[in-house]
């Protein structure tokens, strides 16, 4: 790992909502990095994108942003199927690469992808954003420590409703890699490992299409994931749901933890453990921004060669799962999770 300079540089691929919401005040919070650049492949767009946020360059070529030398660290957030070409490109000129999930549209692609930046020493990570949660690393804490005993089961409660202005290519584009499996099911996959800490073997789903998605996309799904120890995890994803609220249960031999508004994007949410008939609220450390834990965490991997909170290979094990689920939903059948 080659020593890093004073200020990380970051680059954003994709003028995206996400970046523009989330990623950039994440970046420009820590004191060792910055977003200098941005890169769309329409003109305008990346023109007005950058004075909006007070990036200093707007590239409308990719390999024009690669070519600079500045430049550290890129951020890709554009649609699903570029992310595999843009991280290829990315690791040739030496960018250490944060790319959204789900990294790619097959688990080869994503392997290669993680691997060939590794072949360059540079570090990939997967903005699985929610194992940032301090709500969730509580309970990953809990569960380690024995506080419900032997994981038994789990549930998650993630059906949201997708705002308008995300209702794009997610909604109509399956080439583009839409859908909400690999929007949402990605992350539920990737916060349940984590808790957890154990793998998924199969996966049997059952999806549709309720009113917001086009051409044979699905917008809800709902299944079960079968985890390695016989922990079984039902999960309910959708883009259509306007009035539930979120959350993740893990029931266990002694007892369960009930996690309320947690599988969200803020640093919200509490956690009630309770064992026979007593219940008590855990006192959680203070909250920091999800996006913010990530970025300081990648930082500190490019400086000193450790891994950032969610590495590339929890970007590969989270599409695999994904993937299985979209295959279980489409023959009936339970589909076991190849993550090779």
């Amino acid at each position: 790992m080659s020593q890093a300079k004073g200020e990380l540089q970051w680059a954003l691929i994709g003028a995206s909502d996400i970046a523009k919401t989330r990623m950039i005040k994440a970046i420009n919070s820590q004191p060792d990095s910055r977003v200098t650049a941005v890169f769309s492949s329409n003109a305008d767009r990346v023109r007005a994108y950058a004075a909006e946020n007070e990036i200093p360059k707007a590239y409308d070529t990719l390999q024009g942003l690669l070519d600079d030398p500045q430049i550290d660290v890129v951020y890709i957030s554009t649609t699903n199927d570029l992310h595999r070409d843009q991280a290829f490109a990315a690791a040739a000129a030496g960018k250490h690469i944060l790319c959204e999930k789900p990294i790619a549209l097959s688990v080869d692609d994503a392997r290669q992808m993680v691997q060939r930046a590794e072949s360059a020493n540079l570090v990939f990570g997967t903005n699985h954003h929610l194992r940032n949660a301090v709500t969730h690393r509580t309970l990953r804490k809990l569960v380690k420590e024995g506080a419900i005993g032997k994981p038994l089961a789990a549930r998650v409660f993630h059906a949201v409703y997708l705002p308008p202005r995300l209702q794009g290519w997610r909604l109509s584009r399956p080439e583009a890699g839409g859908g909400v499996i690999l929007d949402i099911t990605v992350h539920d996959t990737d916060t349940l490992r984590f808790v957890l800490d154990l793998e998924v073997e199969d996966v049997i789903a059952r999806s549709a299409s309720q009113g917001l998605a086009q051409g044979g996309i699905e917008d809800a799904v709902m299944g079960v994931m079968y985890f390695r120890d016989g922990v079984l995890a039902q999960f309910h994803d959708a883009f259509t749901i306007k009035h539930a609220s979120t959350g993740l249960e893990i029931h266990g031999t002694e007892g369960s933890l009930f996690a309320v508004n947690v599988m969200t994007q803020d640093p919200v949410g509490r956690i009630v453990l309770r064992r026979d008939s007593e219940e008590s609220e855990i006192k959680l450390d203070p909250p920091e921004g999800l996006y913010v834990h990530s970025i300081r965490y990648f930082n500190q991997a490019v400086r000193t060669g450790t891994q950032p909170f969610a590495t590339g290979e929890d970007g590969v094990r989270s599409l695999a799962v994904a993937l299985a689920a979209i295959e279980s939903a489409k023959s009936g059948r339970r589909m076991p999770v190849l993550y090779t």
